[in-house]
């Protein structure tokens, strides 16, 4: 990779920019160009720099000249300039692919189809308080691309979804998590599994004996793709039972963490955040920071202080007895499914609706119709979700806005005694909201608007 190449970034966003900022930093010929509006924060950032933009349109001519591709996730490989460059041969890449060429900080990378946000903030908390020089980068943080540019670090602490891990060819994480696999974007890939699988696994690309692979033991689609695979990394897995060979296994409600000959636990009723999920979440992150070194009464001190995740379970009030629980970033079955979990035996008005992504809802059929005695449907077009829980659920609603979605839950709630109102829609925002954040703030600031 020596010597000076046309880059061409496609796509003006949080690692869009920072990959452009990347090249021009280290003598690239560089352009950018988005399809549509690139926010005004990062025009200024690639101003600062003096690399050319374009937003709006695809200047064909200046972007099948590349050496090289560097693809934002949220482009399909479908789109036609995609297409086009791949008949002329031009390789395509993802921005973190290019930003590990240029670092050789230690990696430690978490994917997963649910938690992967709320493991990767709570594996960069416990670094951080620790006093590991960490960077926080993938779906959270700023870019990794931008801060290999302008602000190293030793550690990185990565998110990555499969779209990151679809263009990534060289790049090895040095501690890669695999917290789960659940059907999921499957629109993305052609509606097959084995697809998104894939994908997932490709986590574990390039790992060597000197590395780590941490994933969930009782995860069946893990399970049945780890006997088609020859792993070199050195594996341990977490479960929620009683199996002393895992390196993270529960004892007696207390968590047990068995790694590189080091011992140690911590009461599960210690942990900041309540739920199954985040007795997994803490493991992933506590049998990571262990591999790093960190003496276990920093971890211990980090998973008993760790804050929640802005939009997943996050409270936001209590008004007449009822419990609102802004839970946006459920965008598929199974985080529903965990938020339903966690809630246990109580009354709920469950909030669904958005961008069906393929869902099938029959695995959180037994909690809907176990606990939630009224659901609001919150979208353009409910017609899957009225043809799936008409008649399981006593009363099923539509909303169109946000405001009209909370007062009916209000009313729901109290006409049904329910104890909790739940927003985890298991769909994308994007047929009534920007962004599933957009979607949870409208929630929060209703919710706080309600007199």
């Amino acid at each position: 990779m020596n010597g000076m190449k046309r880059i061409v970034v496609l796509g003006g966003g949080e690692s869009g920019a920072g990959a452009a900022v990347l090249a021009q930093v280290k003598g690239h010929d560089v352009f950018l160009s988005d399809m549509g509006s690139i926010k005004p924060k990062y025009q200024d950032l690639l101003n600062l720099y003096d690399i050319p933009w374009e937003q709006g349109e695809h200047t064909v001519d200046r972007i099948l000249c590349a050496d090289e591709i560097v693809k934002s996730p949220g482009i399909p490989d479908t789109a036609p300039l995609i297409v086009e460059a791949k008949k002329r041969g031009i390789p395509i890449i993802s921005e973190i692919e290019f930003a590990g060429r240029y670092t050789t900080s230690r990696m430690v990378c978490i994917t997963g189809s649910n938690g992967k946000t709320t493991t990767t903030m709570l594996t960069y908390h416990i670094l951080k308080e620790a006093g590991i020089d960490v960077g926080l980068a993938g779906n959270v943080g700023n870019s990794l691309a931008l801060q290999v540019a302008t602000d190293p670090h030793e550690v990185y602490v990565i998110e990555l979804s499969s779209f990151q891990l679809d263009n990534m060819y060289e790049f090895k994480a040095n501690v890669a998590v695999l917290l789960n696999i659940t059907p999921d974007h499957l629109d993305r890939y052609d509606y097959k599994m084995e697809n998104y699988v894939a994908a997932k696994f490709r986590i574990i690309r390039n790992q060597t004996q000197d590395d780590v692979f941490i994933y969930w033991q009782d995860d069946p689609v893990i399970a049945a793709q780890l006997k088609q695979l020859n792993i070199e990394a050195r594996q341990m897995p977490f479960t929620a039972n009683d199996e002393p060979e895992c390196a993270a296994y529960i004892h007696n409600g207390v968590m047990h963490f068995d790694v590189d000959g080091k011992h140690w636990t911590i009461d599960k009723n210690d942990l900041s955040l309540p739920g199954l999920h985040n007795i997994y979440n803490s493991m992933a992150a506590g049998i990571s920071a262990t591999v790093m070194n960190i003496q276990d009464e920093d971890i211990r001190k980090a998973l008993g202080n760790f804050q929640a995740v802005e939009h997943r379970l996050e409270y936001v009030r209590t008004l007449d007895g009822v419990r609102y629980i802004n839970d946006s970033k459920a965008t598929n079955v199974n985080s529903t499914w965990y938020a339903l979990e966690s809630l246990g035996d109580v009354p709920v008005v469950l909030v669904l609706g958005g961008k069906d992504k393929g869902n099938d809802y029959s695995e959180i059929l037994p909690l809907v119709r176990e606990n939630v005695k009224a659901m609001v449907c919150l979208g353009v077009d409910n017609t899957k979700l009225h043809n799936f829980f008409d008649g399981v659920v006593p009363v099923v609603e539509d909303a169109r806005s946000m405001p009209e979605c909370v007062e009916k839950c209000r009313k729901l709630a109290r006409d049904h005694a329910c104890e909790v109102v739940l927003l985890s829609p298991c769909c994308a925002s994007f047929d009534l909201f920007k962004s599933y954040e957009d979607r949870g703030t409208q929630f929060k600031q209703c919710v706080n608007n309600l007199k």
